[in-house]
């Protein structure tokens, strides 16, 4: 059906080649938030599948296979994290002429992955099996994208799964990585997007198997997604009594935030927002990251000022610098602190998983380079995650930043909480597309996890999400004002949180030796 129009992608070579297939990963960014056009992942991974079998006839197929990879992933990431240039015009005077070299460097970096998962399949030698190719690039799509949430601390940011994600249309899809995780989630959609190829088949290959195949592989996405619809409208809202939070979105420009000469004014903000008289009072206050610009650890006079807008018997959850003595010497941490009612800090989280480059600087004294986030020296990781307990609120897991954007990595192995706290300052990220892709990242641990998850955010997204990921209230991004919200209960653990990404690394291995056996079976047939 579609043969001549493959025969024309496979024959492609040189710069012709090379340009088509970083449109083709261009485009598929497109797939992800903020602009959901999903139908372009048809287009993409099935022009990647054609422009891999044009490899096969080549000299060098591997080389060829992994440059194709490498060139389609660095189109994928540089339009997909194009907001990568937001953290550096902050200070543009400081930091803005890292632009040329970070925004193409991050998306040569993560290409490296997109890269492997192309040259390895190569190895197959499939011909004009492209069922048989589809199955096992899903599956070594997914094991690049477990891959890139781990090495060098992990960044596993627009996973391909992600396009699911969102309080949309997309949700009753999104409910299958409650079962098999995002990335699994991903390895359904790579299937899918990826198998129509079989209708350019050439030859043999266009046999009813690989009809058959593609069929199936159809039917997967629309089975899970009436499922996923079934699962939602067969849900009853259910909350903890007596709990009654505010989220206080204050819409502080990055630029002003750490200005010394506005940092009483900021801090009055927060107070004043606070304080909003609303008909039902709330019982506990939330602050996103690094809120106000004092250490609110090391300053009893600013949190006798900030205990006064924190309801009776009630906290008030916030970020905040805090500095400590840490082996043998004075440290920064990135901190979520619980305040209560007297000015008492009652508990302290420190984030334990640092972004690079942003709160501290890998291989400093070697890179000549300063994080983006201003203040001498880097901060200090704090210890590995775990609960913390409120007077008046269930055990809660703390999620700072980008802490939320792991899969299996976001409650304590030890023990389940009762819902996710995020408090995140994507002023960083711009207005556009940054915020709504973190957004969508992070409340997607609420259908992996069963767990609600409530959001404060400096300039926005904040939000409510429960263990769906139904958005229950939010604020968007550029909004001053507070959110009062009940907290949504947990439901009980799903497959996902009790067995983790090994769930998705089972699934793609599986459709790797599928699509060998299914090559072994063409071959002797």
């Amino acid at each position: 059906m579609l043969a001549p129009l493959a025969d024309y992608v496979r024959a492609l070579r040189g710069w012709r080649r090379v340009l088509l297939t970083i449109a083709l990963g261009a485009v598929a960014a497109l797939a992800l938030p903020p602009f959901h056009i999903i139908p372009v992942l048809l287009v993409a991974f099935s022009g990647l599948i054609w422009i891999l079998e044009g490899h096969d006839v080549e000299p060098r197929p591997l080389r060829g296979a992994l440059l194709t990879g490498f060139w389609f992933g660095f189109g994928h990431f540089f339009l997909g994290l194009h907001w990568i240039v937001e953290p550096m015009l902050v200070d543009p005077a400081r930091t803005a002429w890292m632009i040329p070299f970070s925004w193409p460097g991050l998306a040569a970096g993560l290409a490296i992955f997109p890269a492997l998962a192309c040259g390895v399949q190569a190895i197959g030698r499939f011909g004009n099996n492209t069922a048989a190719r589809v199955l096992v690039f899903a599956g070594l799509w997914t094991v690049s994208e477990l891959l890139r949430g781990f090495v060098l601390t992990g960044f596993p940011w627009n996973l391909i799964g992600y396009v699911w994600a969102g309080n949309g249309p997309g949700l009753p899809m999104l409910q299958a990585s409650a079962v098999v995780g995002v990335l699994g989630l991903g390895t359904i959609t790579i299937l899918a997007s990826a198998m129509p190829a079989v209708l350019g088949a050439a030859g043999p290959g266009s046999s009813w198997l690989s009809t058959l195949v593609l069929v199936i592989t159809l039917l997967i996405p629309a089975l899970l997604w009436s499922g996923g619809l079934y699962r939602l409208q067969n849900t009853e809202d259910s909350y903890v009594p007596d709990v009654r939070l505010r989220i206080v979105q204050a819409n502080i420009a990055q630029k002003d935030k750490w200005n010394p000469e506005l940092r009483t004014q900021h801090l009055e903000k927060y107070i004043r927002l606070t304080n909003t008289e609303s008909p039902e009072k709330p019982t506990h206050v939330i602050w996103p990251e690094t809120a106000v610009p004092f250490l609110l650890a090391n300053d009893a006079l600013i949190r006798g000022q900030v205990a006064r807008a924190i309801p009776p018997e009630g906290a008030l959850i916030t970020g905040s610098v805090r500095s400590a003595f840490h082996d043998g010497g004075r440290q920064l941490f990135n901190s979520l602190l619980v305040i209560d009612w007297a000015a008492n800090i009652t508990q302290v989280y420190d984030k334990s998983h640092l972004v690079p480059f942003g709160e501290y600087v890998p291989l400093r004294g070697v890179l000549p380079v300063e994080k983006i986030v201003p203040g001498q020296g880097d901060f200090t990781a704090g210890p590995a995650r775990r609960l913390i307990d409120v007077t008046g609120l269930p055990a809660f897991s703390p999620l700072i930043c980008y802490e939320a954007i792991f899969p299996g990595q976001v409650t304590p192995d030890d023990v389940r909480p009762a819902w996710l706290l995020n408090l995140t300052n994507d002023a960083w990220f711009g207005n556009f597309a940054g915020p709504w892709q973190h957004l969508a990242i992070a409340t997607s641990r609420t259908v992996e996890e069963g767990l609600p998850m409530v959001r404060a955010a400096n300039t926005g997204i904040s939000a409510v999400v429960d263990a769906h990921g139904r958005v229950q209230g939010w604020m968007g991004v550029g909004v001053e004002g507070v959110l009062d919200t009940a907290l949504p209960r947990p439901i009980p653990a799903t497959p996902f949180a009790r067995w983790g990404n090994l769930i998705p690394l089972i699934l793609a291995l599986g459709l790797v030796v599928l699509g060998l056996v299914l090559l072994r079976r063409r071959d002797t047939a």
